[in-house]
Formats: C-alpha cells, structure tokens, sequence
C-alpha cells in the first residue's frame, strides 16, 4: 500500500475570503484527484478519509474543511465556476439550498435502497436519483459544568426554558447560525417547535442570557468542558466525547425535545471526475462506513448499524423533533437575516 501523507495548507478564495484547511491524502501519481468540500469534525475527518483511502487507493482526496456555514457560502459563491467534485458531510438543510439553486447531480448510490428512508432526498421515493444521501444525525445539547456551576451558583437546566432564568444571565454561549451548522440547527428547531412569534420570543430572552455567540458549533461545549464557560448550547456528539474523556460536564438532552440536522453528501454539478465521485458516495452509504459514523453519533442512516453511544439515553431517536429540513432550507436566507438583526452584536470577533 502506497504510504499516506497528511497536508495541512490554508486556501482562499477572492469572492468570499473564507480561509479552510485542506488535507491531502496523496497515494499514487496516477490516482484521479477529487476536491471534497466537508464540515465533518475535524477529530473524525482524517478516521474516515484514512479508511476510505485504504478502499479506494487509486482516487486522492483533497479536503477542504471548514464550519458548515462557512462551505455554504463558499459554495454559493462559487456556483458559477464550482471548485468541489463532492460535498461531503454537509448539513442537509445547507444542501437543500444547493439542490435548489441547480447545483447538485442527482445519483442513487449503490446500495442507496439500504438505508432508512428519511436519510434520502425525498425525490427518490418519487422515482427519481436522489441528489443527496444522509450520512448520521447530530442532535442539539446543552453542556453543564458542574465545578463552575456550583461554584458560581448556576444550577443545572433541564430544559430550553431554564436557559431564559434570571440566574443564567451572563453564563450561556451558542453558537451564531450564520456561521455554524448547529447554531442553525437550534434556530430552526425552536421555530418549528413553538412557531415563529414564540420562538423568536424565546430566542429574545435567551439573548439576554448569552455572553457570546461563537462561530464553532462545537466551541460552546469545548469551553464549558474547560470551565470557560458554565452552559454551552451545542450537539451531543462533542459533549459526549468530552465527558467520556474525563471533563466535568454533564449532557444534558431538553425536555421539550431536540432539534437535529443530518450530514449527508452530494455531487456537485458538473464535475468532470463522474466515475470518482460516484465512488465515493457509494462508500458513503455502506454499511462500513456507517459504522464508522457509529462511533461517534447515535443515530446513522443504515438501519441495524448503530450501538448504543456512551452518554447518549437510550430513547435519543424519540427525542428528536419532528424536523422539517425543506422549511429550513427555503426559509433559511430569512431567518439568518433576522437573527443577524437582533442579536449579532453578541457574536465574538
């Protein structure tokens, strides 16, 4: 097997300035190069690109990876001269977006018929090839540390609500939708579980409990694990894995149910490297590659894979809201707009 070699490289491009980090996994010369744009987590990103390079040795991967709202924009930008061969593991709603701005082939991988229905463009039950493929589910959180808590008098939420409590006035972080996946994530699913009026309500008086908004959708609960912060709004993934790796933090999964988003891959329009992209995706929906996802996320797409996750409950698929992803992507561009008008000035530099 031809030796694996790790590239870390800064790009830039002049319509949007938006800084990435790309890995190149280089195996032969001859190999054919995809350019795959991916808002996967950077600790997992180099898992899966290691065990599909061990697949699929003849195709060589450039990942460019950054925050998910962050490659939407990119790719935005770039929809008239594309860059990226492939998105993949990219929030659903953000590729909604894409589907309907024309910039996404349409390809029902092999094996695609496998997976659990709602992990699939719903074109496809339509008759027609899905234009993209769910991978895994990542679900809304909330972490508590539980030395700064007590020791600054901040007890531990049970619910969104409790969040909005006078004693949580300066100790809360989230993520800013903008920027980040699931900073959209909890946007979206507070307006679809209490309706707009009293979701932006609940987003109003949420705000006067944020000390700041980060452009990480992992960040809040990364600085709640070191104390930084007291309660971080995040995904259980990260909070999982942090408290798994000894942080004192509790997970904490709301009472009035979780907002999700899945990362699901896609072709874009128009690239010349068909056969390889095809590749790709059909390994995306294998069954080896969801139990990779397996290991850090609950919920997968291809039904009877997933064991259970430390620190997740058992009933975390019954907890999940009724997600409407089309309301989402349609509805996007407005309600960033607005939450920009209200509540920007928080966000960090």
């Amino acid at each position: 097997m031809s030796k694996l070699r790790c590239l870390f490289q800064p790009t830039q491009t002049a319509a949007a300035l938006l800084a990435t980090a790309a890995v190149a996994f280089t195996t032969a010369a001859s190999a054919t190069e995809l350019t795959v744009y991916t808002a996967v987590e950077s600790d997992d990103l180099q898992k899966y690109a290691e065990r599909f390079n061990a697949a699929h040795p003849e195709i060589t991967i450039n990942w460019v990876r950054d925050s998910t709202g962050v490659i939407t924009a990119r790719l935005l930008a770039e929809k008239d001269n594309p860059q990226a061969d492939v998105v993949w593991g990219l929030a659903a709603t953000s590729l909604l977006v894409l589907e309907e701005e024309g910039m996404l082939e349409r390809y029902a991988p092999a094996g695609v018929e496998n997976l659990d229905p709602k992990f699939i463009d719903a074109a496809y039950r339509d008759g027609e090839d899905p234009a993209w493929v769910g991978m895994d589910a990542w679900v809304a959180a909330i972490c508590y540390n539980t030395i700064e808590g007590e020791r600054q008098g901040v007890p531990m939420p049970t619910s969104w609500e409790d969040l909005t409590q006078p004693e949580f006035e300066g100790h809360v972080i989230m993520p800013n939708p903008n920027s980040s996946g699931t900073g959209y994530l909890d946007v979206a699913s507070w307006l679809q579980l209490w309706g707009e009026d009293q979701g932006w309500d609940y987003m109003d008086r949420l705000h006067n409990n944020i000390s700041r908004y980060t452009h990480s959708g992992s960040a809040p609960c990364s600085l709640a694990a070191t104390g930084e912060a007291v309660v971080g709004v995040s995904f259980a993934f990260r909070g999982a894995r942090l408290k798994s790796q000894g942080a004192p933090i509790e997970v904490i999964f709301p009472q009035e149910g979780l907002g999700w988003d899945m990362e699901a891959a896609a072709i874009v329009a128009g690239t010349a490297k068909q056969e390889a992209a095809q590749t790709l995706m059909d390994w995306a929906v294998s069954r080896e590659a969801n139990e990779l996802y397996n290991e850090g996320y609950a919920v997968v797409a291809y039904p009877g894979v997933a064991q259970p996750i430390e620190n997740y409950p058992a009933d975390i698929g019954d907890r999940m809201i009724d997600a409407d992803f089309q309301w989402a992507a349609v509805n996007r561009e407005r309600v960033l707009a607005e939450w920009q008008r209200r509540f920007d000035g928080k966000t960090e530099q």
